[in-house]
């Protein structure tokens, strides 16, 4: 049997402190970490809180909480999480200190808060099908005004005079990192999850996370197929980044995939893009590359270690940085010249097919009024082959590619075949000193992605001195990749090492 919204529980709008056993039902759209506090009246003893916001109606929603002994508000806590529906059996009614409770505690319509005893009261979830169907909306319906929202665009365009600011803000999910673990200088463990967002007006802008229960429900969301509405978010100027941070704290409710015309508008835009490859994560990478320092770099690898630690690190590994000893074993720069050479719009990095050579894509030309072009640069996938294995499909792009080469995209599309042949060869018969730059992408089939940041001859000497000196290397033995000929033959190389 469905519950009535009205005929068995007492409304939130109804709420008074001389209810008498009230029973109210709602939804979970907000919730804290559990906390330990001194406990005054026996020292050296600790009690334990927290604190959670339910929902009834499109207007009413209230916060609760609840004190008592470590177990058993753990217990209460770990029972039921954000987008449940629960029903608290008699709870005390208290009227709350607006301004002293909602300066860490979500901001609510209701004049009272809600106390919930070990001795006197119960919390008990519901499934969403003994629920009234009108009330199952409630979930995707922001707790502040829909259009009362800061654009990531806006808050970037505000810089710091918004450093400090509590604020709303619409967003899609571009990407959830993983949830790292960390220890305090006083002995306290944490954790931290880093989310980017993005939306019309900025491809990537960073979201941190820093309790479990918000790291739990960022979890649940899917890239580019999610949109929240986050409100009460504070903003903070991050001198390292040199960028604006939005940070979840206890005051923020999250309402994920809002039922608006305005989240509706940005879940298409954010689908457009999974389509099209716009604001791709990749692209991101490629434009930070041209800033890192190759002489900062200096860890020495073989294939078979890099795929070592990608296999041990798919999904939630940190970038890293490194130097390979390799040959390029696989480079397709006879093929079809629309393979390897993309033409990308230089605002949004869509790419650019038709021959008008302007961006098309629908959003573009709305995103900033900030002038673009058609940027035309080689895009290749290669293999690399030391005496360990090879590595599959690095990507070698932009600039690093015309360096490798020696030429630009516009002398290599006037190359003849023959040409473009010998400019292959020069590269496949020689081991090259590959820097490299290897991250977790979401849209590699492997999860995992490479880019080479530099590449060119090695110094003879150079090699086998790294090489010798590595433990896995110091062996000799005989080694082999084949390559392929412009008529579609194959030859084996050897190598020793």
């Amino acid at each position: 049997m469905a519950f009535h919204p009205r005929q068995n529980f007492t409304a939130l709008s109804d709420l008074h402190p001389n209810l008498s056993r009230p029973s109210i039902l709602g939804v979970v759209i907000g919730k804290t970490d559990v906390r330990g506090f001194p406990d005054r009246k026996n020292i050296g003893s600790e009690r334990f809180t927290f604190s959670f916001t339910i929902r009834d109606s499109p207007s009413y929603f209230v916060n609760a909480s609840s004190w008592g002994r470590e177990d058993y508000i753990k217990s209460l806590s770990e029972s039921f999480r954000v987008g449940d529906w629960v029903v608290i059996e008699n709870p005390l009614v208290q009227t709350k200190d607006a301004e002293k409770e909602e300066k860490f505690n979500p901001t609510t319509p209701s004049y009272y808060k809600l106390l919930i005893s070990e001795v006197h009261s119960s919390v008990r979830v519901c499934s969403s099908y003994e629920v009234d169907a009108s009330l199952l909306p409630l979930l995707h319906l922001p707790t502040k005004d829909s259009q009362d929202y800061y654009s990531l665009g806006d808050i970037v365009a505000n810089g710091q005079s918004l450093d400090g600011k509590i604020i709303n803000v619409l967003a899609a999910i571009k990407a959830v990192g993983e949830a790292k673990l960390f220890t305090t200088t006083d002995k306290r463990k944490g954790q931290r999850c880093e989310i980017k967002l993005f939306d019309e007006t900025v491809s990537s802008f960073p979201m941190i996370c820093w309790d479990n229960e918000s790291i739990q429900l960022a979890q649940s969301w899917i890239p580019r197929e999610t949109v929240i509405f986050a409100a009460d978010m504070r903003i903070n100027w991050d001198s390292f980044r040199n960028c604006m941070v939005a940070t979840i704290m206890s005051k923020t409710l999250i309402t994920t995939n809002p039922d608006t015309q305005e989240a509706n508008m940005l879940i298409n835009f954010s689908r457009e893009c999974a389509f099209t490859g716009a604001f791709n994560e990749d692209n991101d990478e490629h434009s930070k590359e041209s800033a890192v320092n190759l002489q900062s770099i200096v860890d020495v690898y073989t294939v078979k270690q890099l795929k070592a630690k990608a296999l041990q690190c798919v999904g939630k590994m940190d970038t890293v940085y490194g130097i390979v000893y390799a040959y390029i074993s696989m480079l397709n720069i006879d093929t079809d010249v629309g393979k390897i050479i993309r033409n990308r719009c230089s605002r949004c990095r869509y790419i650019i097919n038709d021959e008008s050579n302007t961006c098309t894509y629908s959003f573009c030309n709305d995103m900033s009024s900030e002038a673009k072009s058609v940027v035309t640069s080689f895009e290749l996938l290669v293999d690399l082959t030391d005496h360990t294995g090879t590595l599959q499909c690095c990507s070698l792009s932009s600039t690093v590619a015309e360096e490798a080469l020696a030429c630009t995209v516009e002398e290599f599309l006037a190359l003849t075949e023959d040409q473009k042949t010998s400019l292959k060869w020069n590269l496949l018969l020689e081991r090259s000193k590959i820097y490299f730059k290897m991250f977790a992408s979401s849209s590699s089939r492997t999860g995992i992605r490479i880019n080479l940041l530099s590449c060119k001859i090695a110094d003879p000497f150079e090699a086998s001195r790294n090489l010798s000196g590595n433990a896995q290397t110091t062996s000799l033995s005989e080694k082999f990749f084949q390559l392929k000929t412009t008529d579609g033959s194959w030859f084996r190389i050897n190598f020793h090492v």
